[in-house]
């Protein structure tokens, strides 16, 4: 089968498109065979060797798919061949199949396209653990959310609607803005055009962000760490943005608020029933119209490298897919 192969860490550009070995079911296992493949930021920073995981050579990138379950291992009774399903690969989306644990594939159901199905699993898989299970969003509370048009940010302002938070959205053009107020922002703000802690104190009357959902990094998140409400929960998702930045614990202490880590992958296997749990729940408003994954463009699997470059210079408004 065709795949995309990481002989060793390096550019995007040194990213291989050849022929490697179909996969066998293992026992727990199914292999699907992928119709599409959810493209996220963390896959470019995964084989440049800059991401928390380290996988040994060679390694085929892609951790979300859609498609059609081909085979099936050895004590797999909840799944059968033929089924339509999302998973969580967490290596081996870019290829024409993958072997993916069965605790870790769900059916998709038909009402869902393919590549919308592919691209639902992290972004808003991660927004949505980020928002239910580390901040506890409540209803009514203020939700800020940086990069509000990129995969993850856009997942997360939906939720956050859906949650019954008031949702403010921060973006670096007003093109991005008018994405994230089509699905459901309240306020926006233009962090390239004002001042981001001084419009985030007066939009929230000098209260401050109950949760801001940051996956900036930089600047973007020194603003938001001096914006926090009295018992905040400032949520670390990522660094699109390139600079990872020091946090005075200070501020923390002052203003009595909390910085968590979000890290979904780790979530999905310390807890793979609450990762069921939450998909379900997902699906459910997905079907019901609630949340939405928009993608930008899907492209064939060769053109994998371009479509990672794509995310990596945040040009993307939702998310990509690749094709098989």
């Amino acid at each position: 089968m065709k795949a995309i192969v990481c002989d060793a860490f390096g550019p995007i550009d040194d990213l291989q498109y050849k022929d490697v070995a179909d996969p066998v079911a293992e026992p727990g296992h199914v292999v699907v065979n992928v119709e599409a493949a959810g493209v996220n930021f963390p896959d470019g920073l995964l084989v440049q060797g800059l991401y928390q995981m380290q996988p040994d050579f060679p390694f085929v990138p892609g951790n979300e798919v859609a498609g059609t379950i081909v085979e099936l291992g050895e004590g797999v009774s909840h799944l059968h061949i033929g089924q339509r399903v999302i998973a969580l690969s967490n290596l081996g989306g870019y290829a024409e199949k993958a072997r993916i644990a069965a605790t870790h594939v769900l059916p998709l159901p038909d009402a869902i396209h393919v590549n919308e199905g592919a691209a639902l699993v992290t972004a808003h898989a991660t927004a949505h653990h980020a928002l239910k299970q580390r901040a506890k969003l409540q209803p009514g509370e203020t939700l800020v959310v940086t990069g509000a048009a990129g995969g993850t940010g856009l997942a997360a302002v939906q939720i956050g609607k859906t949650m019954g938070a008031k949702v403010i959205a921060v973006c670096s053009t007003e093109e991005k803005l008018a994405l994230a107020k089509e699905y459901g922002a309240d306020v926006l703000i233009n962090y390239k055009e004002n001042d981001l802690k001084e419009t985030l104190k007066e939009v929230t009357e000098g209260k401050g962000a109950d949760v801001v959902y940051e996956c900036v990094g930089g600047d973007t998140f020194h603003a938001c760490s001096r914006s926090m409400s009295w018992e905040g929960r400032l949520l670390v998702v990522g660094f699109a943005g390139g600079e990872i930045p020091k946090f005075p614990v200070n501020l923390a202490l002052v203003k009595g608020y909390s910085v968590m880590g979000v890290f979904w992958g780790a979530f999905t296997q310390h807890d793979p029933k609450g990762f069921a749990q939450n998909m379900q729940e997902l699906l459910t408003w997905y079907v019901q119209g609630k949340v939405k994954v928009v993608v930008d463009e899907a492209v064939p699997l060769h053109q994998a490298t371009q479509a990672m470059k794509k995310v990596m210079n945040r040009e993307v408004k939702g998310k990509m897919v690749v094709v098989p």
